[in-house]
């Protein structure tokens, strides 16, 4: 498609979870109404109607959720079957999919490594199986634990760990333990994200009735108790949130930070090309019709002005061990200025960089930009 922008970056969502957690407020579903073949048909229609629309020629494929990993193994085989058959991916040089410990089976596993997924995500969060209690959970530590180790044996290399920090109850003791399990099964890539309340989540409503309470001081020690136990064994802080082996980095999150196009299939999913950014319906029922129908699914879109687009690349870019070009931030330079004033900034080799500080800091840093 000539003159036409390459995407090289796809999302999809798969939203069925087998409960709902009570911190969680992406878009999922505990029914298993729609998790058949029309929804897997609605998925490669919608991919069918923007390969005609764009030059897509992937370098990463993510499947997130939801918990992708509920497929079944021929669900599998139908839906990432029809991706190959749809999409070149001589290119493709990631593909992630997300599992729970509680869905994951030796022989869905190895059949995941065979149709060409090369990168897991596990959704750990704690090693305690008290606080996986709290967090709502459907797994067990001794449950991922056996996961991880049922992936290694299907030929899975690039395995990311995923870990959340101050949970209500969650003690220092308890985070450490969590950082040291993890690393002593030495996975490629460690998430430690910090627990957020958003709106229209029941953690958010008991936030509000004061039975819990945010312990900020508390909050940030635990940030560093990950960053200093993580680098000491080994793990680049290369994101935020993100610490990596070298070479294990997250390629597709750096086609977000980077503000790199990419597509989103499924229901709720979120699309940036160009100019143009648009959500499909978060409605699996909806989002059926309206593909089955001919349609697309659209029910959000907006246009992004060239300052918005480089203002959202700054402030991911912060975010992340490269920093930005200092020039590519000039027209900011009141707030660049306080934040230097502040410590929240280092310059070096034309660009900037977050200090420990300003790590602390990350989410009002780039506020400064958005």
């Amino acid at each position: 498609m000539l003159g036409l922008p390459v995407i090289r970056h796809l999302y999809f969502h798969i939203p069925f979870c087998p409960r709902l957690c009570p911190y969680c407020s992406f878009y999922v579903e505990t029914s298993m109404r729609t998790k058949n073949r029309a929804f897997l048909d609605a998925l490669l229609a919608e991919v069918r109607l923007h390969a005609a629309a764009h030059a897509i020629e992937p370098e990463t494929i993510y499947f997130g959720g939801g918990t992708p990993s509920m497929l079944s193994i021929g669900e599998l085989e139908y839906l990432l079957g029809g991706l190959r058959d749809i999409l070149p991916l001589a290119g493709l040089r990631e593909w992630t999919f997300e599992v729970n410990p509680a869905t994951v089976s030796a022989a869905k596993a190895s059949r995941l490594r065979e149709l060409g997924v090369n990168r897991i995500s596990i959704g750990v969060q704690s090693w305690d199986d008290a606080i996986l209690g709290t967090l709502g959970r459907a797994h067990t530590a001794a449950q991922a634990a056996g996961t991880v180790r049922v992936l290694r044996e299907a030929g899975f290399e690039n395995i990311n760990l995923d870990l959340m920090f101050a949970i209500p109850g969650q003690t220092r003791e308890q985070w450490r333990d969590s950082l040291l399990r993890t690393v002593a099964l030495g996975p490629a890539h460690i998430s430690a994200y910090c627990l957020t309340y958003e709106e229209d989540t029941r953690y958010f409503e008991r936030l509000q009735a004061g039975e819990f309470h945010r312990e900020d001081e508390r909050d940030a020690a635990m940030f560093e108790d990950a960053m200093d136990l993580l680098d000491a064994a080994g793990y680049g802080h290369y994101e935020i949130s993100n610490y990596a082996h070298p070479g294990r980095e997250s390629l597709h999150n750096f086609g977000y930070w980077n503000a790199e196009d990419y597509l989103g299939f499924g229901p709720s999913a979120f699309s940036t090309a160009g100019a143009r950014r648009w959500q499909n319906v978060p409605d699996s029922a909806a989002y059926i019709e309206r593909i089955a129908a001919g349609g697309h699914a659209v029910s959000f879109e907006e246009t992004i002005s060239e300052k918005t687009r480089t203002g959202e690349m700054l402030a991911f870019g912060l975010r992340t061990a490269r920093g930005i070009p200092a020039i590519a931030a000039a027209p900011w330079e009141a707030e660049l200025v306080e934040m230097h004033a502040l410590g929240l900034l280092e310059s070096r080799d034309g660009r900037l960089r977050l200090t420990r500080r300003g790590k602390l800091m990350a989410d009002s840093v780039a506020e400064a930009f958005v």
